[in-house]
């Protein structure tokens, strides 16, 4: 479905051009020459987001920013504003306005700042939507998410879990591959016999051996029992062989005979003894790249490669982050604050930007921390861990020829008045005059942005 825009304008012409660009970018749209006729006009059309001019006949866009600021308050407003008035369109910001774009404006500068728009209007309504399901039990899977990439894994998944096909699971660090290894053995033939895991580069050579394949009484110096590996120990079960990207080239032999056997030597014994377990290797190495590279053994490769199970990254999966977020709060909640029962539109948003290196794993301990550390019933932005609080997404806008980043409404206000200062030649009297400010406030603002201005005279 079309996304619904109202421009609020009382230049006809400029009505129709805006209305015709939108149009043609598959947008439904709706215009009005006035504020009283907007604020009718909303209560049946119930735009997505409105564009308004500043300067109109009657009540002002600023009006017009303060009463969709108070009835509308998920509704972004963008004002279009004549180049030069940058201090009225700060107000109107101030006022609750989401955005501003000067006049003349091209028509990728207004498309890129209404979908960015309507990405801000769909991220509210997403929280208000999570806040609601806070309280409401079961979360369906195990792996949470509704995103297309996390239900193809899903359908996936339930496929395999029909099967004792050897499954190898791949994915960046922290996607969670682990969880889709337990959610194969939880929905299988299996699932009332052991999970068993074992860290392929969480043990020394000396020890990796014992732990997969177990040692009889006397095998080494501390070997003073006999002790089953993690193949008899996971017996009628599922055994997850992570990060088998990193198991040393010796072991790797004596694994491909054991699969292929499914038999296994303990160590210092003479006789192999079979294991009756489903096996499911997982790595975020590349392991056709390392067979080229004669790390990895590409007949093992083969064997644990009969089905593969790519787990996606957190930022391809859209508002799954959201959702991820809110099931991670709801359960650190319940364990020690219950008062704590969402999230702020500022941290959502924060969340959303933030490209998530570390993935789920990293939202997961960023969610525990905010739950820990915050004052309110919801988290905030302030809450989250530093590095995602202070995250700046880098985006562009195309204005004329000239390329120039969406930034902050601070930072709009340093670079306008560096470039009035550079205009007026580096006369701080005259800068002063031209923003309408005080000599004192100007020295002020130029000592934050590090800039070392004479100091004032008589001011």
């Amino acid at each position: 479905m079309s996304s619904r825009i109202l421009i609020v304008d009382d230049d006809k012409a400029t009505c129709r051009l805006m209305a015709l660009g939108l149009q043609g970018a598959h947008y439904v749209v709706e215009t009005a020459a006035s504020v009283a006729q907007a604020q009718e006009l909303a209560r049946s059309f119930e735009p997505q987001v409105v564009l308004t001019d500043l300067n109109m006949t009657g009540k002002s866009g600023l009006e017009l920013c303060r009463d969709f600021a108070d009835r509308w308050p998920d509704v972004p407003v963008i004002v279009v504003t004549a180049f030069g008035s940058m201090e009225s369109a700060i107000e109107a910001m101030r006022v609750g306005a989401y955005d501003f774009i000067n006049k003349p404006f091209d028509m990728d500068s207004l498309l890129l700042v209404v979908e960015r728009a309507l990405r801000h209007h769909s991220l509210r309504s997403e929280v208000k939507r999570l806040r609601a399901a806070v309280g409401q039990a079961g979360w369906g899977d195990s792996i949470v998410g509704n995103s297309t990439k996390v239900l193809e894994l899903r359908s996936l998944l339930s496929r395999l879990s029909k099967t004792e096909a050897t499954v190898l699971v791949t994915g960046e660090t922290g996607t969670g591959k682990e969880v889709a290894a337990r959610t194969l053995h939880d929905h299988g033939a299996r699932r009332n016999g052991p999970f068993v895991a074992i860290n392929c580069s969480a043990l020394p050579e000396s020890l990796l051996e014992s732990e997969l394949f177990g040692h009889v009484k006397g095998a080494f110096t501390d070997a003073h029992t006999r002790r089953a590996g993690v193949f008899l120990q996971a017996d009628k079960g599922t055994l997850l062989l992570d990060e088998i990207g990193e198991l040393p080239m010796p072991v790797q032999a004596k694994l491909l005979r054991a699969l292929e056997e499914r038999r296994v030597r303990p160590v210092g014994g003479d006789a192999e003894v079979p294991f009756d377990a489903r096996i499911i290797a997982s790595t975020h190495r590349d392991l056709e790249q390392a067979v080229a590279l004669g790390s990895f053994r590409e007949d093992l490769f083969y064997r644990l490669n009969v089905v593969q199970v790519a787990v996606p990254p957190l930022r391809s999966r859209g508002g799954d982050v959201l959702l991820l977020a809110q099931h991670f709060l709801r359960r650190f909640a319940s364990q020690s604050r219950p008062e704590v029962v969402g999230l702020s539109e500022a941290a959502a948003m924060r969340l959303m930007d933030y490209p998530w290196p570390g993935n789920v794993r990293e939202l997961r301990n960023a969610i525990e921390r905010a739950v820990a550390l915050t004052a309110f019933d919801h988290v905030r932005a302030e809450d989250l861990p530093e590095r995602i609080a202070r995250f700046e997404p880098r985006h562009v806008l195309v204005a004329g020829d000239d390329l120039e980043e969406l930034v902050p409404l601070e930072e709009v206000e340093k670079r306008y008045i560096l470039r009035v200062l550079q205009a007026a030649g580096g006369n701080k009297s005259l800068a002063a005059q031209t923003l309408r400010v005080s000599r004192r406030t100007l020295y002020r603002k130029l000592e934050e942005y590090g800039v070392e201005p004479a100091k004032p005279t008589g001011a």
